[in-house]
């Protein structure tokens, strides 16, 4: 059985979630972490999606240092799949534009590249003092699990449960929120740096947590950056429109994957969160 990577960082650290080949927002997570004087940096998967610069993007964080959870992306380029392995449902509108920029993504990413995906942990632990955190893409046995802020807190209490920590860092959603359970463990979604969150605005989303003695900050983080060129870069590569002009409205182009609350949210724009834990 291969072990369990964990983080022990001594300080803050800084996540993104859901590059998606969106090289320039997700420079910019990178400097922000650099602005803040975070070292760590931890990314919850799905480097590849809909924006148009798959390669460039693996290889910056690679590059970066980040330690990098597994998405369902990088399992389904590992094995050279025919789908995303995105979990959307058969025959929605996010089932047909994921088809579009797959093949986009088959066509970017090189053998050597699809190879270090495959190596790629799913969970990844995160030690501060007696704080456990882990870091997955989706759920913890079902990477392509969408869970949501308005889901029950026996969903996350299950999922939870499973792993054994006393928090969750995940991704795949796509919408930054924090739950606390009513035991006291915790939720974390960072967000996505390659995608609005649906919220009528163009900010993409990470998250840091940092220690505070027994105790731990979770701050949300709206990061503003130009959209424009990765949305032009998306429509000279043939990308699904509906991605293109949501890079710039902050809307998506199909809520299929919503539950009816988040639905509900569209186009509200999300009020970041700073909360000791």
């Amino acid at each position: 059985m291969r072990e369990l990577p964990t983080l022990h960082p001594t300080g803050p650290l800084f996540v993104i979630g859901g590059p998606y080949g969106n090289y320039d927002a997700t420079l910019a997570a990178l400097d922000e972490a650099a602005r803040r004087g975070v070292h760590d940096i931890l990314c919850t998967g799905d480097l590849v999606a809909y924006c148009a610069d798959a390669a460039e993007t693996v290889a910056l964080l690679r590059a970066s240092g980040a330690a990098i959870v597994a998405g369902n992306v990088e399992q389904q380029l590992a094995a050279e799949a025919d789908d995303c392995g995105c979990g959307f449902e058969e025959g929605s509108a996010c089932d047909a534009l994921s088809a579009r920029w797959w093949q986009h993504a088959l066509a970017s990413i090189d053998t050597e590249t699809r190879a270090w995906m495959g190596s790629l942990p799913t969970r990844i632990d995160v030690q501060w003092h007696h704080t456990r955190f882990s870091a997955i893409h989706g759920g913890a046995r079902e990477i392509s699990k969408f869970l949501f802020a308005s889901d029950k807190d026996e969903i996350f209490a299950t999922e939870l449960d499973l792993l054994g920590t006393d928090g969750v860092i995940a991704g795949h959603c796509g919408l930054p929120f924090v739950r606390e359970l009513y035991d006291g463990r915790i939720w974390l979604n960072a967000g996505a740096v390659g995608m609005p969150a649906n919220d009528g605005t163009p900010r993409v989303w990470c998250a840091q947590l940092t220690p505070q003695g027994d105790q731990i900050e979770i701050e949300t983080i709206a990061l503003d950056y130009d959209p424009y060129p990765a949305a032009k870069r998306m429509r000279a590569a043939g990308l699904p429109e509906g991605y293109a002009a949501a890079l710039i409205s902050g809307l998506w182009p199909s809520l299929d994957v919503l539950p009816p609350a988040e639905r509900a949210a569209t186009g509200y724009p999300i009020t970041p969160l700073r909360r000791v834990y």
